[in-house]
């Protein structure tokens, strides 16, 4: 695994705006950055990211099926009561998922480390499954990388091939799509993917979380008074769940992507669950509840909120003491504590791989690089290849 220097496309901005890659620059700061790469061996990518994946989102699962069944967990997760049931109940029916994330720690050799499931409203989707392929096209037909330079990235393949399933199995074929409003990166990403249902020969209407609104029957509608059947919401559930219309999600027969058994996944509780459930896997980090932290023997720590997002308070701890941290909105409902495994540094870089699943299936991998140990939203995106 090397990150290597790169010349920048000629007026590749100017081809991001009209392919409507909106949001490489944000806040005067570059978020996509082509001005370098990683280059991955195929042994690398199959043998240490994509069959750990799957055997992690396998495991993920399993821990879903001991949730819904246990009460003291659901608590545990901070799921409000109300929701236990309906939240089973999408899971005994296996509601379809669209989608996730696993994020790890990975420097081209040993065994890949999971830091977390990103399994209700990852982002980054356009980047990974359009534009960084864009960019892999370009390069080899400018013979600046070598013809048989390739990307683990079939996305867009299997994001269509997925919204075709989903509809078959709502017998639905209008998919409203959502996301709020003033969130230019968010709605860059649900653009996308309504193109992938178009794709899929959907009806693919689009409405802002602020416009959705409730008819007389306890439907929820959009801005237009439609009826919403079937919707994909990058919403947070912990959000909607203790919103003014949260009351409404369990009687509105509104089929959901994601479905609600993802509370579960997209919950930090998750992973003192896998280290509970598979103490020891090569591939997790020791994780405890707050009460359980005593059995945590590593110096080092990072204190996580059980809901939080972009790595927003988000601590790293030497001693009991803080080390580093990010601020933000979160830590209310309680932290998780996972023993400190630092991010590989490229170039004075600290590099995070997501890597995705579409259906179960592992489908592509996001390179997000820092000058700080903990990812943000503003983290870099940088491309990646195979080679060798």
């Amino acid at each position: 695994m090397f990150r290597l220097p790169s010349q920048p496309r000629a007026n590749w901005q100017q081809k991001a705006q009209s392919f409507g890659f909106h949001f490489h620059t944000m806040y005067g700061e570059p978020y996509w950055d082509e001005s370098a790469y990683y280059q991955f061996t195929l042994k690398q990518i199959e043998r240490d990211l994509e069959d750990p994946t799957e055997e992690i989102h396998q495991m993920c699962l399993e821990v879903v099926e001991q949730v819904v069944r246990d009460e003291a967990l659901m608590a545990r997760f901070q799921i409000p009561e109300t929701f236990w049931q309906p939240i089973a109940d999408s899971w005994n029916i296996r509601a379809p998922s669209l989608y996730s994330r696993l994020d790890f720690a990975y420097d081209g050799s040993g065994h890949a480390k999971l830091y977390e499931n990103n399994a209700d409203t990852p982002t980054s989707l356009y980047e990974s499954g359009f534009w960084q392929w864009l960019w892999l096209q370009d390069k080899v037909d400018s013979n600046q990388l070598a013809r048989n330079a390739d990307q683990f990235n079939s996305l867009q393949e299997k994001l269509i091939n997925q919204f075709a399933q989903i509809a078959q199995f709502y017998k639905s074929d209008v998919f409203h799509f959502a996301c709020c409003q003033d969130t230019v990166e968010d709605r860059g990403t649900v653009q996308y993917l309504q193109d992938c249902a178009a794709e899929a020969g959907l009806d693919v209407p689009f409405v802002f979380i602020e416009q959705i609104g409730i008819d007389e029957t306890g439907r929820f509608t959009d801005h237009q008074d439609l009826q919403i059947d079937t919707l994909f919401k990058l919403y947070p559930w912990e959000f909607m769940q203790r919103e003014e219309f949260g009351e409404y999600i369990i009687e509105s027969e509104t089929n959901w992507i994601e479905p609600l058994w993802k509370s579960v996944l997209s919950n930090k509780a998750l992973m003192p669950m896998l280290w509970k459930t598979f103490k020891g896997h090569p591939n997790l980090l020791p994780a405890f509840f707050e009460d359980e932290k005593h059995h945590c023997d590593s110096a080092k720590v990072v204190k996580k909120p059980i809901f939080s997002r972009e790595g927003a308070n988000v601590s790293i701890l030497q001693d009991g003491k803080i080390a580093q941290s990010a601020d933000g909105p979160y830590g209310e409902e309680g932290f998780i504590y996972q023993a400190f495994h630092p991010l590989p540094q490229f170039d004075k870089n600290y590099t995070l791989i997501g890597s995705w699943l579409v259906n179960d299936k592992p489908a592509g991998i996001s390179v997000r690089e820092d000058s700080s140990l903990i990812t943000q939203d503003m983290s870099r995106y940088l491309p990646h290849i195979i080679l060798g």
